[in-house]
């Protein structure tokens, strides 16, 4: 149980600290973080539950992670869906709270949109679904391929959290424009039920996209890369 506490209240704090910036500092006025702001938070909330919990659950925060690591051959599948339980209530939660926060200002409006990730007019560049699926699993994919090489047994050791955790920084600021960056369907989850209309209709992109694509990266980092035989 130790292991799906610690995937619970790392995803809590990935989504409560990622979405949270975005939320409630992106445009603070006068000294709002903006979009390079958000992505490091999100880097940073994945850099520091690396340290806090790695070596309980594997601080995999994200379903799509989880899945990928078993496409990968490094996670046994009777886990797969505790960790993603734990993962979405830690989403869950997270949201639960940045709603509590953000609602005690004036003139609060969740349908604003809350953190969530979105495509076409729900976009933040307002790209075509198309785009959006094509830049989710790819960054997904790219993701998996950061992550399963840098915890490679052959990788120097102590330095997979900077990889990983400035890895999924990039991606935030490749992709923000594009979906808002889900590459996570916890994330996705965590805020999308506390705004519903839209970003519940296009939730489902974001649960299939990243696990395809994490999927698609694991494949490439153990048959082609890391030269493991099929």
């Amino acid at each position: 149980m130790n292991k799906y506490a610690a995937e619970l209240f790392g995803t809590f704090w990935l989504v409560l600290g990622g979405c949270g910036s975005a939320v409630l500092a992106a445009a603070f006025p006068d000294v709002g973080i903006g979009l390079l702001g958000v992505s490091l938070a999100f880097g940073l909330t994945v850099l520091t539950m690396a340290y806090a919990i790695g070596h309980i659950s594997g601080c995999h925060l994200n379903p799509a992670v989880s899945i990928g690591l078993w496409a990968g051959g490094r996670f046994p599948a009777n886990q797969l869906l505790p960790y993603i339980a734990a993962q979405v209530v830690g989403g869950i939660l997270a949201g639960g709270v940045l709603y509590l926060i953000a609602s005690g200002k004036a003139g609060f409006d969740v349908a604003a949109g809350f953190a969530a990730n979105g495509y076409g007019p729900h976009s933040p560049g307002k790209y075509s679904l198309q785009a959006a699926v094509i830049c989710e699993v790819v960054m997904t994919m790219m993701f998996l391929i950061i992550i399963l090489g840098a915890t490679d047994r052959r990788a120097p050791q102590g330095l997979a959290p900077l990889a990983i955790g400035l890895g999924l920084t990039l991606i935030h600021l490749i992709s923000i424009p594009v979906t808002n960056t889900s590459v996570n369907p916890a994330r996705s989850t965590g805020v999308a039920l506390y705004v519903g209309d839209w970003a519940t209709a296009q939730l489902w992109l974001f649960w299939l996209a990243p696990i395809f694509g994490a999927m698609i990266g694991a494949a490439i980092y153990r048959f082609v890369i890391s030269g493991e035989p099929s």
